[in-house]
């Protein structure tokens, strides 16, 4: 494979204008040989990331630029460079054929996905040993587990680029560490280090935090640090460090009872150990960790108890609850996105709902369905619900023609849930919006609520969105009680 040198004159300048805080921006990083863009949901990081890439093709010797993205996610990419450049990007799939000419084009653009850069990994080797390559990861959260055969992959191939930047809204998707692996990808080790197991075991959110001060504060002095030594070559902002006015959002948690029969079954998962979880189409294990099975479990029956028992023929509390909601929302003629884990409960809530015309998008579908769904909410004034899983449309989605969001169930990924209800609160947002979490009382669900706001507040002090002093005035580590009293244990877990 020789490097091809394109002869033909091409227009590097951006079709449209970028607001301040997005120049401000590309202006930082241009002439990085490494940076990652960390900017909240809905700043626009795609626009920043076309602009940096219209300079490196324009004033830096590079042949061409890669943007690795979501599977989901191509065509929106592609459809964005239409809307601000005159560039019409290549797209490398999983057709070996076609990438074949694409590698051997010379295209300036190339848009792929995170799985078929694994796949083609020797043909792109030769490919970026050929020309000067630089590349932008798009939703890098992708990378942040560095034992997965594609994030080792990608740090095969890190060195081979010119250039590289990466780029999500929530750099530590669920837990701190969760950092270490995309910022190994541009720097090698060079500011978090080597060695992930120790960075690992000096920022993992413990259970035990609650009665152990010594390890709360090693822990806290850890994540406090991580982004001063990422700062050199990150940038970060937030909707509020924008200047940027959104309509506010209002979190409003809706309390139910355990359906009799439901609470039977929550009890006795309680005094099981062996189990497997269906989330979004694929199977859930964790071989070292009885009490996270448990948990999983106790998550499906509390949010649909049809998920581990067919022969469940009962109307929970919960789904009660939602109807009341949902025939509320509908009432004030507003739209509402409807999020659960579980694709079982989108197609039975598609079903049950008809009447207000929804469309659904999980994991089962294709990329076609999904986005014709999408399309359809956004379109159709009678369409008014869109029943979603966060793992098929967390990202990549501006869903502003509603302005309510009814968490049915929870995880415990923070990344989920902070994507899943900032679809709705972006700049084209006119209204207050309302983010709805269903809880049953007594449940596993208490947990999660506590969780997840404990991974907040360790994301802010990552992040650096927050000081060292300000985390300590808000940090509550209670969840470690609190899962400790629903499994009804005194052992750590």
């Amino acid at each position: 494979m020789s490097r091809i040198i394109s002869t033909y004159k091409v227009n590097y300048d951006p079709l449209n204008s970028a607001f301040p805080y997005q120049v401000e921006a590309v202006e930082t990083i241009k002439d990085m040989p490494y940076s990652a863009i960390f900017h909240e949901q809905g700043l626009g990081k795609t626009k920043i990331a076309i602009d940096l890439l219209l300079y490196w093709l324009k004033c830096k010797d590079l042949d061409t630029v890669m943007i690795v993205t979501k599977k989901q996610l191509v065509k929106n990419w592609v459809d964005e460079f239409a809307i601000h450049t005159h560039i019409k990007p290549k797209v490398l799939s999983n057709n070996k054929v076609d990438n074949f000419y694409v590698l051997n084009s010379p295209a300036k653009v190339i848009v792929t996905n995170f799985e078929t850069l694994s796949t083609d990994k020797d043909r792109v080797k030769l490919f970026l040993k050929c020309r000067n390559v630089g590349i932008i990861i798009d939703e890098s959260t992708k990378l942040k587990n560095p034992d997965s055969k594609l994030t080792q992959d990608f740090f095969e191939l890190a060195p081979l680029f010119v250039t590289k930047t990466i780029m999500t809204g929530t750099p530590v998707a669920n837990r701190p560490y969760d950092i270490w692996a995309q910022i190994f990808f541009l720097d090698g080790g060079a500011s978090l280090g080597k060695d992930f197991k120790e960075f690992k075991r000096n920022t993992d959110l413990r259970n035990d935090f609650n009665s152990n001060s010594d390890k709360r504060n090693k822990f806290e002095k850890a994540v406090s640090g991580i982004y001063e030594k990422i700062s050199p070559f990150s940038i970060r902002e937030t909707k509020a460090s924008c200047g940027i006015k959104l309509p506010e959002k209002e979190y409003l948690t809706v309390i139910s009872e355990f359906e009799p029969f439901q609470k039977k079954m929550y009890e006795k998962i309680l005094k099981e150990f062996e189990v497997e979880v269906i989330r979004d189409g694929e199977l859930e294990i964790d071989d070292d960790s009885v009490a996270l099975k448990r948990l999983l479990r106790l998550l499906q029956v509390t949010s649909n108890p049809k998920l581990i028992n067919e022969m469940y023929d009962r109307v929970s509390s919960k789904e009660k609850e939602l109807e009341l909601l949902l025939d509320q929302i509908i009432s004030n003629d507003e739209k509402c996105i409807v999020w659960s884990n579980y694709i079982e409960n989108i197609e039975y809530f598609y079903k049950k709902f008809g009447r207000y015309n929804p469309v659904k998008i999980h994991g089962s579908l294709s990329i076609r369905e999904r986005n014709l769904s999408v399309d359809k909410f956004k379109k159709n004034e009678e369409c008014k619900i869109l029943f979603a899983t966060p793992q098929a449309a967390k990202e990549g989605l501006t869903l502003t023609v509603a302005n309510n969001v009814v968490f049915y169930d929870r995880g415990f990924n923070l990344d989920d849930y902070l994507q899943a209800q900032d679809r709705i609160h972006r700049i084209s947002q006119k209204k207050i919006c309302h983010i709805y979490n269903l809880i049953v009382k007594g449940s596993v669900d208490e947990w999660v609520d506590k969780l997840l706001q404990a991974k907040q507040y360790a994301a802010f002090l990552a992040q650096g969105d927050i000081s060292k002093e300000e985390y300590a005035e808000v940090a509550d580590y209670s969840y470690g009680q609190i899962v400790k009293y629903i499994l009804n244990t005194e052992e750590e877990v």
